[in-house]
């Protein structure tokens, strides 16, 4: 499950995260747009329920220096030994420049810089390296973690998927259809051992079909625009499903934009329908060769209107096998 969960302030979490574990998750998995950071919500988790694995789905490698990276990712391994996961991407122009004042440049070396100096530096080796993104003078971590957490590429297109392939641990996928996993994993090409999928999949529990829908239209016209998504889409070939939503929404019209996006694609993209629907949704991503379905809870009409129980509900019903309600 992604977290922190919308709505719940994070001192409430404790309750969550025991929720969760109850209902037989057995990660959680943050991210790191404009919210919370990518790692408080982790460090209350390996707090307050030491049975769950902790992820970072992403961790951007443009809004930290190398080394408070490094320090921050060592400290989280520290707290949870073999239980944490570092995931990292490259983001996005918008968060990086405009919301951070950092240059967003070569973010493919970006990237594939930070992997390497991160993979030393958290065997605890003593770096001192020019890269072509950065340069690092003889850091050396004070504490490097006992167990290395191992590092997640985000990843959507060729190049970058097959960097992930050739020197992470796993790939991290996003804004994909279930349909789209084969096709993407072949670019990955054969798995080293231990190599994981993981893949955020968003999930609105609600069988008012207009609400999910609605709510997809306007998070496809958020991220899809997107260039580096865009692109994506491109490749997996969704040209003539999204190119009025692209053209509207390059003439600035956002309302066209929304009611351009058809309806089956945002089906394929945010799954609906009651939680035992959704469950047999994100199925379908483990058959498909995804390793890790990190589930994105969206918020759904019952939700907002039975508080704390409908989403102890709601999460639990997720969470169990369908034939057990």
């Amino acid at each position: 499950m992604t977290v922190p969960l919308s709505g719940v302030p994070l001192a409430d979490h404790a309750g969550i995260f025991t929720a969760l574990d109850q209902a037989g998750f057995t990660d959680v998995w943050s991210a790191e747009v404009a919210g919370t950071d990518a790692f408080t919500p982790l460090a209350l988790a390996a707090a307050w329920q030491p049975r769950l694995r902790l992820g970072t789905a992403i961790t951007p490698v443009f809004t930290r220096g190398p080394g408070l990276l490094a320090m921050t990712a060592a400290a989280l391994a520290e707290a949870a030994p073999g239980r944490f996961a570092l995931g990292i991407g490259a983001s996005s122009p918008v968060l990086v420049q405009d919301w951070n004042a950092v240059r967003y440049t070569e973010p493919f070396r970006r990237t594939r810089d930070m992997l390497r100096f991160l993979r030393a530096a958290l065997r605890g080796e003593t770096v001192d390296e020019v890269y072509d993104t950065f340069t690092v003078r003889r850091f050396r971590l004070e504490r490097p973690p006992a167990v290395p957490p191992p590092i997640l590429l985000a990843a959507l297109r060729p190049r970058m998927l097959q960097l992930a392939a050739a020197e992470a641990d796993g790939v991290i996928l996003n804004w994909l259809a279930a349909d789209d996993v084969p096709r993407v994993a072949a670019e990955l090409g054969e798995r080293r051992p231990g190599f994981e999928v993981a893949a955020r999949i968003f999930v609105c529990p609600t069988e008012d079909a207009t609400h999910a829908r609605n709510l997809g239209r306007r998070l496809v016209t958020s991220y899809l625009t997107v260039p580096a998504y865009a692109e994506f889409h491109r490749w997996l070939g969704r040209e003539p499903e999204l190119g009025p939503m692209w053209r509207a929404w390059g003439a600035g019209d956002r309302k066209e934009a929304a009611r351009a996006v058809p309806d089956a694609l945002v089906d394929a993209l945010v799954i609906h329908g009651s939680p035992e629907q959704c469950r047999a949704g994100v199925a379908r991503y483990a058959k498909a060769g995804v390793d890790v379905p990190v589930l994105a809870l969206l918020p759904t009409p019952e939700l907002a209107a039975g508080g704390a129980a409908a989403l102890a509900t709601t999460i639990a019903r997720l969470g169990m096998p369908a034939q057990v309600h």
